[in-house]
C-alpha cells in the first residue's frame, strides 16, 4: 500500500531525507551546468581552431635601414611577378613569408595577407617570389589524421619612389 504524506508531514519525520534530495538536486544540477559550460567551451574552442586554421599569417623581416614610412592601405599595394615589371627605382622595405592551411585558404587570401602585412610597415608594392603548395602525401595526411598541408608563399615588400622614371640598377 502506497501511503501519500502531507508536505508538513513529510518535512518532519523525513527531514533528514529533504536536506540529502535537496543536495542531490543542487549537485545534478551543478553537473548539468557543469557539462553544459564544457560543451560550449568545447564548441568555442573548435570554432576558433577552424577560424585560425582557415587564416593566413604572413610574417615580415625588415631589410637594410629603409625610412619608416606611414602605412599604406591594403588596396594601394600593388603586385609584381618579377622584379623587371616594377615601373621605376624602388626600395627593399621587407622579406615578406606566408602560410595558411591549403584546405581552407587560396592564393588570393594569401596575397591580401601579405597586402595587408606590406601596407603596415609603409611599402607600396610587392614583388612575388614563389607560393608553394603541398604534396600529395601532405594533403593525404592531412585529410586522414589532420596534419599540416600548409600553402605557403615569400614576397619581397617594396615602396616605389614617387620621383623616380628609371629602374633601380
Amino acid at each position: 500500500m502506497l501511503r501519500v504524506l502531507g508536505p508538513k508531514t513529510l518535512q518532519r519525520k523525513h527531514r533528514h531525507c529533504l536536506h540529502s534530495v535537496e543536495i542531490t538536486l543542487i549537485f545534478a544540477a551543478y553537473h548539468t551546468l557543469e557539462a553544459r559550460l564544457k560543451s560550449a567551451r568545447t564548441i568555442v574552442l573548435i570554432a576558433a581552431g577552424l577560424l585560425v586554421a582557415a587564416c593566413v599569417s604572413t610574417q615580415a623581416v625588415r631589410l637594410g635601414n629603409a625610412p619608416i614610412r606611414p602605412p599604406v592601405a591594403p588596396d594601394k599595394i600593388n603586385i609584381y611577378l618579377t622584379p623587371d615589371r616594377v615601373p621605376g627605382r624602388y626600395d627593399e622595405v621587407a622579406l615578406l613569408s606566408s602560410k595558411g592551411d591549403a584546405g581552407f585558404t587560396s592564393e588570393s587570401k594569401m596575397y591580401d595577407s601579405m597586402r595587408k602585412k606590406a601596407g603596415e610597415l609603409g611599402a607600396n608594392g610587392i614583388i612575388l617570389q614563389n607560393v608553394e603548395e603541398p604534396g600529395t602525401g601532405a594533403k593525404v595526411f592531412h585529410a586522414l589524421i589532420g596534419t599540416s598541408a600548409d600553402r605557403k608563399g615569400k614576397a619581397l615588400a617594396i615602396f616605389l619612389l614617387p620621383d623616380s622614371s628609371a629602374k633601380k640598377p
